[in-house]
């Protein structure tokens, strides 16, 4: 016979806890959730309670995990991510009156959330012609402003595709990339002797960057200017120079990942925010559905295993809903 769940011992409970093991912050926790602090704080003391152990050293600034909350943290993840998986199988895409379908996809998630979103999709689209298209934000954005596409998800610019509505999915912050065990403590000005390696300017990526160092006087020397995000996680592996980047790329940088360090960026911060683009005839619930699905694939493929990786990202790094 399964033994009852302790007394105290909520849903709401393990999210705040999960939450806040992440965060570090009372404040962070509760803005993220949507709640108050004080009631953060009673349930984190409701649940410490139910377990007999303090789970979190509050005298710490940031705070953080006991031993035992360390212990029970891995069981909250596994729990609730099984939670979140029956509640998505049980609000399953609804499609089926789909005649046609032309989506497009930021490359970013070619790997692992373009194969999966796709897949769901075609599952819930038995009677639909479907489209699919890779490649850079801004070229995404104008096949979307001219109707080629009717869906696209790319990297927010400097204004909405004409006659479009636009759903966030995810704040993607920039950040440095350096060389493995290379120091940024002094801000740009230690990386002096390294060449910035240098997004291409018709992406926007690069224009961003570009941008933020042209507001903060900065003026790295130009020798290097890419495409690619493998071709720059190579060279900063390698030693070759340090980038700006964000989360969601230096994720990808798979075989060099190992080779690479992240900073905070200094000075002001800057993000690009990733977004679904739909042509504004699709008005309705269809756009929500694709949108909902592509958080999850996003929280689960790179949210996680990214503030896992840099807890120092904090609420910068965030699924919007």
């Amino acid at each position: 016979m399964a033994s009852p769940l302790l007394k105290g011992l909520t849903l709401r409970g393990l999210e705040v806890f999960e939450a806040l093991a992440r965060t570090g912050s009372v404040a962070a926790t509760a803005s993220e959730l949507g709640m108050s602090a004080p009631a953060v704080s009673q349930q984190m003391k409701n649940l410490s309670a139910a377990l007999g152990a303090d789970l979190v050293d509050a005298s710490r600034r940031p705070m953080v995990l006991t031993p035992a909350g360390r212990l029970f943290l891995g069981q909250v993840k596994a729990a609730l991510k099984a939670l979140r998986a029956g509640q998505r199988d049980l609000t399953a895409l609804d499609l089926s009156e789909l005649s046609t379908l032309s989506l497009g996809v930021i490359e970013d998630f070619e790997n692992e959330v373009t194969p999966l979103l796709a897949t769901k999709l075609a599952d819930a689209m038995s009677q639909c012609a479907f489209t699919l298209q890779t490649g850079p934000s801004h070229v995404l954005q104008a096949r979307v402003a001219t109707r080629e596409l009717d869906i696209v998800i790319a990297a927010a610019g400097p204004a909405k595709p004409a006659d479009t509505i636009a759903l966030p999915l995810l704040d993607d912050p920039y950040i440095l990339a350096v060389p493995k065990g290379r120091s940024a403590s002094g801000g740009l000005s230690a990386l002096e002797d390294l060449p910035l390696l240098r997004r291409d300017m018709e992406q926007i990526m690069g224009q961003q960057i570009e941008g933020w160092l042209s507001r903060t006087g900065a003026a790295p020397v130009k020798r290097f200017e890419m495409d690619s995000n493998q071709s720059i996680s190579a060279l900063v592996a390698a030693g070759q120079g340090w980038t700006i980047t964000t989360p969601l790329s230096l994720l990808r940088a798979g075989r060099f990942a190992g080779g690479i360090d992240a900073h905070p960026l200094p000075g002001t911060a800057m993000a690009r925010q990733i977004v679904l683009y739909a042509t504004s005839d699709w008005s309705g619930g269809i756009p929500e559905q694709i949108a909902d699905l592509a958080r999850e694939l996003i929280g689960q493929h790179f949210w996680e295993p990214g503030l896992e990786q840099m807890p120092w990202l904090g609420e910068s790094f965030r699924i919007l809903a």
